[in-house]
This record gives structure tokens, sequence and C-alpha cells, in this order.
């Protein structure tokens, strides 16, 4: 028989309680005088079959015990209970629990019988013990309410919370917690409106978290488990509700701190920013820890320098104060030897300070219940100090809490030490990056120009963009931009090695295609030193543009290594992309790279950049191009101010690519600063070619360089008609310089030596060398220019 009902189906009545028992009488001889319906129902036996007859048979025992069993249960003057075994008409065996009672009527003796099976009788007792322990020794608060929600009973547990139920017997239920309040989020916060709906629907509400300070224990905020659950009588009718509570303190704080730490892990550390990890440590720890959190750091840790060793605890530190990084304020604070500030610096272990920190040396609010002082430490060094300031909760920095604020500042070192190291390698990336790149570009008379060059957000770090300006002769430059993939102090030093080999290739007057395919085996060489160094594939995906213009015809030749083509504005106001199909990256080969000419007006502007100036994540590159044309529409514009409108046109946020800009201007040499000469190959327009140079600078008012000038042509012409086997061009330039250039069919460059004495020759470059400031060769598709530059005084 199953001891515990359904809870359908609880009935708090005894089992041996008259209106359920089975009873009997016996009469003075033991024999059966009175048989009800119940006794019948429980043994099965019919009145009929029992009355008059001897109670005994019904005793499932040794037929010589049951008549002296029967006598001495009878006899006596008082009740009494005892267990016996019965017989069931079906024949089988019920034990029961039988209690006699003598009744004495009109001088005749009787015995009334009450019996109720045993193991009913054993389930009821255990419900009366289950309900006699809630009401004396569960930790389970139980209150009942009547239907205007006034206190009517308390079990112990809550007398123990309450210092005693009675005197809040008849008051309404808001004066048991009168500051207390519901954190649940499901339902409504008022007690009063849970109540309500509860008595008014029927529908019990469960698991509510309630928070406040039982007045037993005022100093102590405790969170508790509340259900509600509305009481009707048997007939149905409303009786009121009961409360069960359950203190869910412990629990409920262990719950707080691991979700605490899990959002610290999530949050504190991510930024790489010391100023941005101290704000998200406050952010963190506020308001579910403290009220405010101070972070104290030396300078040389924000500015991303090691912490200094050695000094004093508590000296020349840095407070910052604020939950985000734009409410940060920071103030110089110091500390003296004796305070628990200093005490917790140099012993490295959290103090606890209940005295108001204003009251002791000024560093805070004296409305401060109680502060705790964490050291911020990593394996190195003490980075700081972090303060946990508790103003509206009264309640002390208890042994969990003091370890879940060490943890969170191990945290929050862990991040600051990592956003120190981080800015320190950015910042010795971006000054070698800064050194690689032309801190200012040479004046020509060929273009002028205007750049811009803007780093990635400090989180992405220092990419590889590069560009330069590099003179070339006869009054000719050299343009060009880059790009290594990836960012960091590798990528920095490759774009630096990368810039000087461009530099040198297009001293050695290169075109553009044949630049970038020398530049392309040197680049895959690096990859494969790269990869068995271990440094990773940084060097492949290079990109670069290079261009040369030349200011005497007005003709711009580039190729492109993988790298987006320029933006042409042409001095009408028209704005094209060029048509440049752009070749593989550096690195890559295998494919060839192909030139590009274009005739530039002058005044034509020209925008070399970077992806980073037309691409972010927001954004594809197309859109870039057209806002970057868009802005060359105003070409008219000085190139420093157009440089400042195509950069403001990005978009706005962080930018993950650095972004590279070199605007150039082109111009034009006039007639009247460019004299040619064509000269039949014959030795004796050697004279012819010195006394048309003499003339020409006379003209120009450069009469002081006649000798050296006519010298020098005459050494150039000279050798060309002595190797040639077409006509010689003899071309002057004035510009910064006096440019002499001879040009042939012949493929063949002298070569400077020293002449013995017994030489003839041999000594004519020799000379050029000496008259001039700077000269060299350079090929053409139809032969060799060789040139030289003279300083005009």
């Amino acid at each position: 028989m199953d001891r515990f009902p359904h809870a359908a189906n609880v009935d708090f009545h005894s089992p041996l309680d008259l209106s359920k028992a089975a009873a009997a009488v016996l009469d003075a001889e033991g024999r059966v005088s009175g048989w009800g319906s119940s006794a019948q129902r429980l043994l099965g036996h019919s009145p009929e079959e029992v009355l008059g007859r001897p109670a005994a048979r019904l005793l499932a025992a040794a037929p010589g015990q049951r008549l002296s069993t029967l006598c001495k249960l009878c006899k006596g003057h008082k009740p009494r209970g005892t267990v016996l075994d019965l017989c069931c008409r079906d024949g089988r065996t019920l034990r029961a629990a039988v209690t006699f009672s003598p009744l004495a009527h009109r001088g005749a003796a009787a015995t009334v019988v009450v019996a109720a099976d045993l193991d009913t009788l054993r389930g009821w007792e255990a419900q009366l013990a289950m309900l006699q322990g809630l009401a004396t020794e569960s930790v389970v608060g139980l209150t009942i309410f009547d239907t205007d929600m006034r206190v009517v009973w308390g079990n112990v547990s809550t007398d123990l919370e309450l210092a005693g139920i009675a005197p809040y017997i008849g008051r309404p239920a808001a004066d048991l917690f009168p500051e207390g309040e519901f954190i649940s989020r499901h339902h409504p916060p008022d007690e009063d409106q849970i109540m309500e709906h509860v008595l008014t629907t029927g529908e019990p509400i469960m698991g509510m978290h309630y928070r406040g300070r039982a007045p037993a224990d005022p100093v102590r905020e405790h969170v508790w488990s509340c259900s509600y659950h509305r009481m009707v009588d048997a007939r149905g009718e409303l009786l009121g509700l009961f409360e069960e509570s359950l203190d869910i303190t412990d629990r409920y704080r262990a719950q707080e701190r691991l979700s605490l730490l899990v959002r610290a892990g999530k949050r504190i550390g991510a930024s790489l920013d010391v100023r941005r990890t101290a704000a998200e440590l406050a952010d963190v720890a506020v308001p579910q820890l403290a009220d405010e959190v101070l972070v104290d750091l030396p300078p040389a840790v924000i500015e991303g320098r090691q912490p200094p060793t050695g000094s004093a605890p508590g000296h020349s530190l840095l407070r910052m104060h604020g939950r985000t990084p734009e409410e940060f304020r920071t103030s110089p604070v110091s500390y003296p030897p004796s305070s628990p500030q200093a005490q917790s610096l140099a012993t490295s272990r959290p103090v606890v300070d209940d005295a108001p920190p204003g009251t002791r040396d000024g560093t805070g609010p004296a409305a401060s219940h109680c502060c705790l002082f964490v050291p911020l430490l990593t394996r190195d060094a003490v980075l700081g100090l972090a303060t946990f300031r508790r103003s509206s909760n009264p309640d002390r920095f208890g042994p969990e809490e003091q370890t879940l604020a060490v943890e969170l500042a191990e945290r929050a070192a862990v991040g600051i030490d990592n956003a120190r190291r981080y800015t320190s390698q950015h910042a010795a990336a971006l000054v070698l990056q800064r050194s690689l790149l032309p801190r200012h570009l040479p004046e020509q008379s060929a273009v002028d120009v205007a750049y811009r060059y803007l780093p990635a957000d400090n989180r992405v770090g220092v990419g590889g963009d590069w560009f330069d300006l590099i003179p070339l002769s006869g009054a000719r430059v050299g343009l060009t931009v880059g790009d290594v993939v990836g960012h960091g102090m590798h990528a920095a030093a490759t774009m630096g090695r990368l810039r000087a080999t461009v530099r040198t290739l297009a001293l050695l007057d290169l075109d553009p295609a044949e630049l970038l395919t020398r530049l392309d085996g040197l680049v895959a060489q690096d990859s494969e030193c790269d990869a068995d160094d271990g440094l990773g594939d940084e060097t492949l995906g290079v990109t670069c543009l290079y261009a040369i213009y030349d200011p005497v015809g007005g003709r711009c030749v580039w190729a492109s290594a993988g790298h987006p083509p320029p933006i042409v504005a042409d001095s009408s106001g028209s704005v094209a992309l060029s048509a440049l199909a752009p070749g593989p990256p550096l690195g890559l080969g295998g494919l060839p790279y192909e030139n590009v000419e274009l005739s530039l007006s002058s005044g034509s502007v020209v925008a070399f950049f970077t992806d980073g100036v037309v691409e972010d994540r927001h954004t594809d590159i197309d859109s870039g191009i057209d806002r970057l044309a868009h802005v060359l529409t105003w070409q008219r514009c000085p190139l420093e101010e157009l440089c400042d409108r195509a950069l403001s046109a990005r978009p706005p946020g962080p930018q993950t690519d650095d972004a590279t800009l070199l605007l150039v201007r082109t111009r034009r040499l006039g007639a009247d600063r460019v004299a040619d000469l064509e000269l039949p190959p014959d030795p004796a327009m050697v004279a012819h070619a010195r006394t048309d140079t003499e003339r020409q600078l006379a003209e120009w008012g450069l009469a002081d360089l006649s000798f050296s000038a006519a010298l020098v042509v005459s050494e150039l012409v000279t050798n060309s008609i002595r190797y040639a086997t077409g006509p010689v061009v003899l071309r002057l330039i004035r510009d910064r310089c006096l440019l002499c250039e001879v040009s042939d069919n012949a493929h063949t460059a002298p070569h400077l030596r020293r002449a013995r004495r017994d030489e003839e020759g041999g000594r004519g470059l020799f000379l050029v060398a000496q008259m001039s400031q700077r000269w060299g060769t350079r090929y053409t598709a139809s032969g060799k220019t060789i040139w030289a530059e003279l300083a005009i005084p």
C-alpha cells in the first residue's frame, strides 16, 4: 500500500479518527455486540457473520492465545493501543493498529474497539512529522497571509529571520521587509501586485528572487527565492495565500561571481589599450562588486614603457577613474608609507580598509563605507593599484569578494601589461616605419607633390605602405606607391627594404615594367629566405605601382604589380581611372608586367594611393574609388587641400589598414628651356655642337658655364659619333641645373676608367665626371642616352 497518497488526496484526519476508522463494540464476555460499516469495509465481514460471536475469532493468532490476548486488552480503565493481526473474510491477514477503550453503560461493561490499517497510520504519521518539521526545523520559510494580504502565521524559520513573527501578525506583507526589492525580471517588481495576481488568478508564482535585509540580521544583505500559492478550503472558498522563501544568498552570490568572471574574461583586456582596459575593469565590477573602481598606474605604464622598479610604493602614480575611456579622468596621486594603499603595494596582497579613505589621506570621499585595495601584479613587476570602493553598500568585503576582486585585478593586470607591451612595440614599429618613409620629397620642376600617410587604428598595428618620389635624369621623376600585406614590425621592415630597392632600381633608369620584373624576383627570393627563417610569408602579396613622368613631352609611363591604378584628373576637369591592367603582386612570378603610356597636359592631377584610402570593412573598393574620383573633380584646389578632402571623405570609425595618398600635379618644360640639335655621324660636327652649346647658354644667361658645358658636350658627342652608326641628338635642358644629353642608336655604354700615361685616349668620361655633378647612361628602345648634370652657379 502506498504510504504517501497523491497530494490531491491528502487527508489530515488520523486514520484512527472515528469518522474514518473501523469501529466495533464488545460486551463483557468478549462477544461482538456492535459492528459498523467501516469495520465491514476494513475486514470484509458482514454484521450477520460477527454479531453475537466471540471477537477472538477475528484474531490471527493461535487458538490458545486469542482469548487471553483479548481479555488483557479489554480489562483496564484506560484506553489501550496495540498492533494486532486481524483475519479478513477473504482469508488475508491484516496488520492493524487497534485501540481498546473501556465503556460503562448503565452498569453493563463494554469495550469500544477502533482499528485502522497500520501502513495507512504510519503514512499519516509521516505526513504529520513532515508538517511538524516544516513548522519547527525546516530552512524553508513559510508565511500565511489572509485575503487582505496581512500576516496570519509564520513557521520557525520565518520567526528566526524576522526575530519573532508575533509582532507582525495582522500587519501588511510590506512591513516584513520595508527596504527590500524583487530582482527578478519576469514579474511585477511590487510584492502587493504579485500577491494580488496569485489571489485573483490562482496561478502560482515561483522562483522570484527577493533582495533585502532581515530584521534579525540588518547588517548583511540577503537574497531569497520566493514562491506564492493560493489557499482554498474544502468548499473551494478563498482563505488567502502562503509564501515559501528560501535563503539563497550564498548560492546567488556564487552565481553572480561566476557570471562576473565570465563577463570579465570576455571584456577585460580585449582592447590592447591601457586606458580602455582600466575602464573595462570598472565597467565589469560596478555595481555588482563595488560602487566605484579606481586604477592607479605609473606614467611609464600608461606610455607603454617598463614599470619603474626600486621606487617607494605609491609614489608618482596617475589615477584613472571612470567607466568608459571617454569619461576617464587622470590625476596624480601619492600614498604615504603608512597608508593601506602603500601597504598593499609593498606586500603585493589585498588590503581591506573600513575607515573612510577621505579621513586618512585625502584621496577619496569620506562617505565611503569600505575600500578594498588590490595590487595589479604581473610576473615581472607591480604595475599599479586597483581600488574597489563601496559607498551605498555598507557590507564589508568578505573573503569571497576579496578573492573575486583579486581575480579581476589579475585579469586587468594581464590586459594592462599586454597593452603596455603592444603600445611599446607599436610605437617602435611606427618610428621604424616613419624613419623608412621619406621625411620630405625633393622639389622638382616636373611636378608639384602633396602626400598623406595615416597608420591604421592602434588595435590593428603598423602596416607596410610606402611611397616615394625619385629624381631621374633628364628632369624626369619616378613616382612609386606600394603596400606590404600584414602589420607589425616585420611588415614595416619589409616595406623599408622594398622602398630602398625600388629607389636603387629606379636610379638605373629602368622603365617601369622592367623595374617591377626585377623587383618581383628579389621579393620571391626574400620570401624563400623568410620561410626558411620561420618568419612566414608576409613578403608575399606585395603590391607596387611605379611611374616615370617626363616634363619635356608630358609623357607618363607606368606599370602595376597588383596595385590599384592611378586616377587622373586632366586640366579640363574630367576624371578617369587609368586603363592600366595590374599584373600579379610581387613575389608570385610567372606573368609579365606591361607599361601603359599616357600624355598628360600641364596642370593634370594624378592620384596614387593604397587600398586603405578607398576600401574599408563597410564599403567595397569601387565605392571608395568613386569617392576619391569625386574629390579630384576639385583638381584646381591646392594639393594639400585635396589631400585633406580625400581622407576626410572616408567613412568614420577605426581604420583596419594604413592609408597612403600621393597627389601629383604635372608641369611641362616650355620650348624656351629645351634645345635639341640633331647631328650626322661626322667628327666635324663636334665643333658645331660646341658652338651651338655656347650660343644657347649665352641666350639663357649661363655664359659662365660655357667652357665646362662645351667640354662635356664635345666629349659626349665625340664618343657617340665614334661608336654609333646613325644620327646623334644633342639636348640641352635648363632646369634647376644644366642637363646635357647625347642620344644615339648604340646599345653599348662607355665606362669610366683610369687611363695610363702612355695611352692617347680613355680620358673623356673622366673629364665629364670631373666637370659635372652627376652623369650616367639610360637605355631606350632605339639605343641609349648619356647624360650629365652641371650645377648652375
